[in-house]
């Protein structure tokens, strides 16, 4: 017999809820775990500053008192103003391959979004865009990424058994990182330089990028990202949470700003080196060995690269200033060795985000997608 437990947001609660997640992948050699700590701190109230707005409530399963299933489900009231719903997120899914277990998470996650007065449940996502989502329904056996899900196969046969159905669907391409730019990028990038008056702002100080384009660099996201797939704006609160966040461990050489003639962030470029084996061989852990796993890729013991993200202001957008992005990070990608690059997921129906890997060697290796069902 199965039952499920709602989880509080203890610190020692929390732990066993993704102890689990980690736990289910243990011999799979694709799986990248997540950090356990910010796992930690994204579901516990007084660290995530997304709880401003939104509702969560996490749950386990057991079966004879062994964790068998997890599931957290969330509701973003500023998603669903904007979207004019009465949607519940679910994420953080993990289960076995087990029908009854897969139903009892769902029904305990469904009656407290429809306690909330919800209507449906989408997923996997997380609490807004900047969290983890999309569920893999192809590329099992490609190693993943640290800001994606991994799940096996029969996840996929579960959700259509419970009458879900596919909404946004995401692709991921893997690129050779080429010796040099390509030649047509560096054509574009002089045009787009001119013709905009645009320049590429490079910085050695991660407390000066702080200071002079932290705030305008998330704002630019929310611009850039505003009408895509279940976007929803990050609040200053937040954007301080993700300065603090992202700014203080990137490798500046991998951070291209674009400003106009004013100096007005117009474009960015955000990249890491890929953490994926770091994370693989601390199993997520900081702590006793696994931050020097993880500090000997932040310093470039890597040979991939992941793009984070690309944001290009509105009205830049379709004016060729991804070449100029690339044109500056190409060189040091081969600076730090790296070999391939990892694009990350894009939505599917996104076309000319898909056409700035033309000019790569590149070749499609994941997708993922979202599900939905009425409560």
């Amino acid at each position: 017999m199965v039952t499920v437990k709602p989880i509080s947001t203890s610190r020692s609660d929390l732990r066993k809820f993704v102890k689990f997640g980690v736990d289910l992948y243990r011999d799979n050699p694709c799986y990248v775990p997540p950090l356990r700590t910010d796992d930690i701190n994204t579901l516990t109230p007084s660290k995530n500053p997304a709880f401003d707005f939104c509702e969560a409530q996490s749950f386990m399963a057991y079966r004879d008192g062994k964790p068998v299933g997890r599931i957290t489900g969330i509701i973003n009231s500023v998603e669903n103003e904007r979207c004019n719903s009465r949607s519940m997120r679910f994420g953080f899914l993990d289960f076995i391959d087990d029908a009854e277990v897969a139903d009892a998470l769902f029904k305990a996650a469904g009656d407290w979004g429809r306690s909330k007065g919800m209507d449906s449940i989408v997923g996997p996502l997380g609490f807004t865009d900047m969290d983890h989502e999309g569920m893999l329904t192809f590329g099992y056996d490609e190693v993943g990424t640290m800001a994606t899900i991994y799940n096996y196969p029969y996840y996929v046969d579960h959700m259509k058994r419970m009458g879900f159905e596919k909404e946004a669907e995401w692709h991921e391409f893997r690129m050779v990182v080429p010796p040099e730019v390509p030649e047509k990028y560096t054509r574009i990038a002089e045009i787009v330089k001119r013709r905009n008056n645009l320049r590429v702002l490079k910085y050695t100080s991660r407390k000066r990028v702080k200071k002079e384009y932290g705030e305008a660099l998330f704002n630019l996201i929310n611009e850039a990202y505003d009408k895509l797939y279940g976007y929803c704006p990050l609040t200053p609160r937040q954007i301080q949470y993700y300065i603090k966040m992202y700014l203080g461990i990137l490798n500046l050489e991998l951070l291209t700003l674009i400003v106009d003639e004013k100096d007005q962030l117009v474009g960015v470029g955000i990249s890491i080196q890929s953490f994926s084996a770091a994370l693989q061989k601390s199993r997520g852990r900081l702590f006793p060995f696994g931050w020097w796993h993880l500090l000997r890729a932040l310093r470039g013991k890597s040979d991939g690269v992941d793009l984070l993200l690309i944001a290009v202001k509105p009205e830049y957008q379709n004016r060729g200033v991804n070449a100029l992005l690339f044109t500056d990070l190409i060189p040091y990608f081969n600076k730090n060795h790296f070999k391939f690059a990892e694009s990350n997921p894009e939505l599917a129906d996104n076309a000319k985000v898909q056409e700035q890997w033309q000019y790569f060697e590149t070749r499609q290796h994941r997708r993922r997608c979202t599900w939905r069902k009425p409560l």
